[in-house]
């Protein structure tokens, strides 16, 4: 990630994006999340990662910042159609 950053940003805003990650939560995967993901994968039909992602987004009121065309305009969903320079 961090040197994808650095192909289209300043050494400052790579080391920005990798302060912010550092600051992420690991939620373990559990039934709950799976049986919903598999809810949300067929009716929004997003691949199993995505639906997973999105289930536990949407359980533990999160937003998702993407480029994943998969999860645009789903909602609380902020979707990027190019890298992200702005930060």
């Amino acid at each position: 990630m961090y040197k994808k950053f650095l192909s289209v940003n300043d050494i400052e805003k790579a080391d920005l994006a990798v302060d912010i990650m550092q600051n992420a939560v690991v939620i373990n995967l559990t039934p709950r999340i799976a049986v919903f993901a598999a809810k949300l994968s067929k009716q929004y039909k997003l691949p199993t990662a995505d639906s997973i992602i999105y289930a536990t987004a949407k359980i533990y009121s999160a937003e998702i910042y993407t480029q994943d065309k998969h999860f645009e305009n789903l909602e609380n969903v902020h979707y990027f159609t190019s890298a992200i320079s702005s930060l």
